[in-house]
Order: C-alpha cells, then structure tokens, then sequence
C-alpha cells in the first residue's frame, strides 16, 4: 500500500499525459480564431485578427499570448500552434489532478482526491478541449490553483499559523486569481466571492502589498492596454453572441440541469433519460453530503466558496439564457468531481460498514483500524466506477480524423470542411479579398482574406444587423439578408442552413453571387457546406 501511494503522482501524471497523446491534436474552430490571433502578432500586425482592425474578438489574452510567446520560440507566425496548444493543455491538466489529489490528502479524503484526479484525466470533457487547442485546460488549472491556494492559506490562518507558508499561498492565490481572469472573463464567477472572502478575512490578515501587487498589477496591465487599443476591455464577442443568437426560453438551464445530471457522461451507458433521471436524484445529494463533510472536517471560508462555485456557474450562465458551446459546461467540473467523490466515500463507506454489520453480526471481530482499511479498499473500487464510466464517451476508432482513441465529443466533422473549402479556393485568395463566414477560425486561419464575421466576434459591423426575426432562423443562428448585400464580400462560405431563410431565398443575392461549389454534408441539418463568389 505504502509503494502504491508513493507512485501515486507518477501514475495520476501517466493517465493525463496518454489520455492527450493518444488522440492528438483534433483542433476546433474557434481555437483557430485564437492561433489566427497569435500568428498576426507575431507578423508584425499586431493584436488583431484582421490586420489593422482594432477589434478585441478573443476571450482569453492570457492564452493568445502564450501561443504567441511559445510560437516565437518554435517558428515564428509558422509555429505548429496545435500542438503547442495540446502542450500547454496537457501541462495544465497535469498540474490539475494533481491539485485535486493534493488537496483530497490535505483535507483528508485521498481516496476521493484520487478519484477526482482519475475522472479529470480521462473525463471527455476535459480530453477533449485539451486537444481541441482551447483555453480550458489552462483556465480550470487556474481557477483550481487560486481555489486550493485560498484553501490552504484559510486553514492555516484558522490554526493561527500566521507564517512565511500562509504568505506564499496568499500571494499564489492572488497571482493566479489574476491570470485566471486573463484567460477568460467569466473568472469573476469565483473570483468575486473569493475577493469577498479575503476581504472578510483581511480583519485578521492584512493583505500585504505583495499580494495587493499580485492580485491587480497583471490584470491592471491589460485593462489599460486593451482600453487604450480597443477602447474597452471586454471582448466584443460576448456582446456579438448575445445579439446573433436565437435560443428558446429556458433552453441554457435545460442543458446545464442535463449536464450536471450526467459528469460521467452516463448517457453513453444508461441512455439520456435514465442517466438524467438518475443523477438529477443523486449527484446534488452526494455533492451536498461531500461538501459539508469537508467543510465540517476542515471549515474553510474558502473551501465553503469554492464548494459554491459550480452552482454560482450554473445560475450565472442560466439567466441570461446564452447558447451553451460544448466547452461552457467543462469550467466547474473539477470542482463537481472533487465534492461528488467526497460524498460518494462519505455514503459508500457508511453503507458497506452498515451492511457488514447485518450480514456478518457473528464474523471475528477486526480491529478498528483493520476494519476501516478493509471497508476502504471496496470504497476505493467502487469510486473507480464513474471513472470507468466516462470511458464510454471515448470512441477505438473515430470515425472522421486521425483513427486514434479519443473522446467521441471531439468532434471536428465540420473543422475538416472548411479546412477543404479554405483548399479549394486558396489560390484565389490575397490579403485584399473578403472572406464571409458564420464559422471563422478555420478559414481565417489558413486563408490570407480578411474575414468577415457574420456574428459579429471579430467583425463588429455585423452586429448592427441583429436581430432577426424568429421566423428566418432555421436552427439557432442566420446570417441577415442586409448584411451581405449591403458589405458585398468577395467570398462567402457557409453551411446552408445559416441562410436557408435569408438570403438564399433573395433574388438580390442571386443576382450578385454564384455558386462555385457545394460540399456534401448535413451537419445541423444543412443541405451542404456552400461556396459563392460575387460576380463581376
């Protein structure tokens, strides 16, 4: 047992490592957007994603920047981003479970911790936007270190261990709080309510100017530069998808209930309403008896916010009723896996205590401690089980891309499509033509055009056409009729459901534009990936 938890690290770092390797890189769109970024930085164009337009479309500066400081180390603008992306992720996610392993022992529930940490490392959630080359895995190990540093820092304070030790964690809490608002906004999620929290606490502990410096300085740099180059700090992008979108009522809630009813991806085991049926009744249960055994254990204000933080997540993104990208669901996820397994411990080890009472009254009696380490190791098997569940959302062999294993949501069906469609029409491409699309990271990344964005992230003109009426949306975004005619792009590639209701049906746009080609596809329900060009 003793050897088992010594090579406890090296195994946790192993599963991490193969569970991104063995798929590779399987980029999305919209980390290309990202890449598209980087590479115009490193050109000598600037923070831009069309050169010379001062439009803040990305969320996350922090990770731009890093693709683009590692790319100057490997390439210059011709840097293989993808991988570098699936680095940086693959370091991140490491540095994660190990946290959560770290954090279960410091609490004193390993056996959960080690859980949590096995469930991250394969969990297809978290595989699949670490070799999809976004931000995610940098973002959760951000926000999970200025969690566990606030932890270990509140407790120590609680012990009246006022030293050089609870210094450092508040100073690491600090430092990484900032970077993790650098890396995406919606930080503030957790990051608020742990402000609030070391507010409270600063009546005991003054925060120092090391940890004042930490907390405002890297934040506050890029606050001053992005006001002064974009005129406002907040990506523009966020206000583009609140305006291009066209959601039902309540449909945001609806996934994220359906998401949090199945972390393990049950419905690849159960199917989708016995799996939610399922965990809608058990994991709020479990998450609440994991949480307040840990706060009970090892109270925290800290550790009693980050416990909130999942649910803080859910409300915020369920009120305003956005349309929920695969990749919104990963954030809270850590922090779900890490109380889910505390519960689970907590009720498996009562109940299989409780039943060896019942089935064996007359059985030799142990010892305490021998008793409780054999009820431990079912325990330990049993939290296996989720794990091994989140498998079943993996895929042998998928069916489009590279053929190695990898999560079945990592999907890049239509990546490959614009990828083919950015081929077909390269050569007749140069800096000056414009290139419209609903979908731009793909085309804006291995096209020379500038991109005009129909939903307005990078292309703020677009935003002005927005909204439409519910009747011209064939799923949950259209490209308007007015927008095409009135900018007249070189170039349009879209699916043909952005347009089916607009401006496909407008004899204007017959008039202007010919179809050069059309590639098979009904993704979303699309009669084909289309290509036009304006006529002369």
């Amino acid at each position: 047992m003793h050897k088992l938890r010594s090579a406890l690290p090296a195994i946790l770092v192993a599963v991490v490592v193969l569970a991104r390797l063995i798929p590779g890189p399987r980029t999305i769109d919209d980390s290309y957007i990202t890449f598209r970024y980087a590479h115009n930085l490193l050109s000598g164009q600037g923070f831009s994603f069309n050169p010379g337009e001062a439009v803040l479309g990305t969320t996350t500066p922090l990770y731009t920047l890093l693709m683009a400081g590692l790319g100057a180390l490997t390439g210059g603008s011709d840097a293989p981003f993808d991988r570098l992306a699936l680095l940086v992720n693959l370091i991140a996610d490491v540095v994660t479970a190990l946290l959560l392993w770290r954090l279960g022992c410091r609490l004193g529930f390993e056996r959960a911790g080690v859980a949590a940490a096995l469930a991250w490392a394969v969990a297809p959630f978290s595989v699949t936007f670490a070799v999809g080359g976004l931000e995610t895995s940098l973002y959760v190990c951000l926000l999970t270190g200025t969690a566990v540093a606030a932890v270990n820092a509140g407790l120590r304070e609680r012990k009246l261990e006022f030293n050089d030790s609870g210094v450092r964690y508040r100073l690491a809490a600090a430092l990484l709080a900032s970077l993790a608002l650098l890396t995406r906004p919606d930080a503030l999620i957790l990051l608020g309510p742990l402000a609030l929290e070391r507010l409270w606490a600063a009546r005991r502990v003054p925060i120092r100017w090391g940890e004042a410096a930490a907390a405002l300085l890297p934040y506050g740099a890029w606050l001053v530069y992005a006001t002064l180059v974009f005129g406002s700090p907040l990506p523009h992008s966020i206000l583009a998808k609140a305006a291009a979108y066209h959601l039902g009522a309540g449909e945001a809630l609806i996934r994220l209930i359906q998401h949090y009813a199945t972390p393990f991806v049950e419905q690849y085991v159960l199917g989708a309403p016995a799996a939610v049926g399922l965990g809608l009744a058990l994991y709020p249960f479990v998450y609440g008896v994991g949480l307040r055994r840990a706060l009970k254990s090892n109270f925290c204000p800290a550790l009693w916010v980050w416990g909130l933080y999942p649910w803080l997540y859910l409300i915020t993104f369920a009120l305003p009723n956005p349309l929920i990208f695969r990749w919104y669901l990963t954030p809270p996820l850590a922090t779900y896996f890490f109380f889910i397994f505390i519960g689970l411990d907590q009720v498996l080890f009562a109940i299989i205590s409780l039943l060896r009472r019942i089935f064996r009254p007359k059985a030799r009696p142990w010892s305490a401690l021998r008793a409780e380490q054999r009820v431990g190791g079912w325990v330990a098997v049993l939290l296996c089980i989720p794990v091994v569940v989140s498998l079943a959302g993996w895929r042998i062999t998928p069916d489009h891309g590279a053929t190695s294993p990898a999560p079945d949501m990592a999907f890049i069906k239509l990546e490959l499509l614009y990828r083919q469609a950015a081929t077909l029409i390269y050569p007749q491409l140069t800096a000056q033509s414009v290139l419209a699309a609903g979908d731009v990271g793909v085309l804006g990344f291995f096209t020379p055009a500038r991109i005009l964005d129909t939903v307005g992230l990078n292309s703020p003109i677009s935003t002005g056409y927005y909204p439409l009426p519910a009747e011209q949306y064939v799923i949950n975004y259209a490209i308007p009729t007015a927008l095409i005619l009135d900018q007249q792009p070189d170039w349009i590639v879209i699916l043909e459901v952005y347009a089916r209701r607009t401006f496909l049906e407008d004899p204007a746009f017959a008039a202007r534009y010919r179809l050069i080609e059309k590639i098979p596809t009904d993704l979303y329900g699309s009669d084909g990936l289309l290509i036009f060009q304006r006529k002369p």
